[in-house]
């Protein structure tokens, strides 16, 4: 993966380098949302894919960058840790550099909410942005888990970056049957089975688990074009229900409006 700088309001974009005889670029917007399982994939109009963005696309959102160029040589983002912590690495040693224009964002005027069975997520106005996520498991050591979060870098950096993805053996198991995740292992996912957490180390945070829920969140809600002034609450949230979302934010104009950030637009120097 390299990333490259980009002009003012390209947003973030991939490109599969190794497609060369149709349109590689995919610019990361909820339009191009193909599937949500086990992770969010992307797809353009001629059919090129790719998979596993938002860990990266929460890095981006979290240290406040808003255009980018992004090449990758095959359909899936690498796992990595399983976190944004390496991306955030990138990113930072490639250097963030502030743009001629302000940032746009998408304020918030009256609350939208979705629901599939006994899991809801809604955006509500509010003065500033916020994540208020529950996650509910019957199984140890997971169990309910709540947290409340206001986006900064500094926050970012220090409370959700490095909470890395988890999920039941079984999940791993069914990751690898489909041809993806074929990286995953110990070292970049939390592994439960048998009620409990099967990484030698352990956890990076006691509630390490609501807080992955959040930066997938942060990433899966990046794909609405531009950060969202307002408060963002969810019980057991993921990819579909994070999409469904976003796909029902644009489709009710009347619910917000495009406002100007203080902060000016940030690329990646590259």
């Amino acid at each position: 993966m390299t990333v490259r700088p980009a002009p003012v309001d390209t947003g973030v974009v991939f490109v599969r380098a190794d497609e060369l005889d149709r349109d590689a670029s995919i610019p990361a917007i909820a339009d191009l949302v193909a599937t949500t399982n086990l992770g969010t994939t992307l797809r353009n109009a001629a059919g090129v894919e790719v998979a596993t963005v938002e860990h990266f696309l929460a890095a981006c959102a979290g240290l406040e960058i808003d255009n980018l160029i992004v090449e990758v040589d095959g359909p899936e983002l690498p796992i990595l840790d399983g976190s944004s912590a390496p991306f955030v690495q990138l990113l930072m040693n490639a250097g963030l550099k502030a743009q001629g224009a302000h940032r746009r964002q998408i304020e918030i005027l009256s609350p939208v909410e979705v629901a599939m069975g006994a899991k809801t997520a809604r955006l509500e106005p509010a003065e500033r942005a916020e994540f208020d996520v529950t996650i509910r498991y019957a199984d140890a050591p997971i169990g309910v888990q709540h947290l409340r979060y206001f986006p900064s870098r500094a926050a970012f950096l220090g409370e959700i970056a490095e909470a890395r993805t988890y999920g039941f053996l079984k999940d791993v198991e069914q990751l690898h049957a489909v041809g993806r995740g074929l990286g995953a292992s110990y070292d970049n996912t939390v592994v439960i089975d048998g009620g409990r957490v099967m990484n030698g180390e352990g956890l990076r945070f006691a509630d390490e688990f609501v807080r992955h829920k959040i930066l997938d969140a942060i990433g899966d809600l990046a794909l609405a074009g531009a950060p969202i002034l307002g408060r963002y609450v969810a019980d057991q949230p993921g990819h579909a229900l994070n999409a469904r979302l976003v796909r029902a934010l644009l489709d009710a104009p009347h619910a917000w409006r495009w406002t100007e950030a203080r902060a000016a637009a940030m690329a990646a120097v590259g």
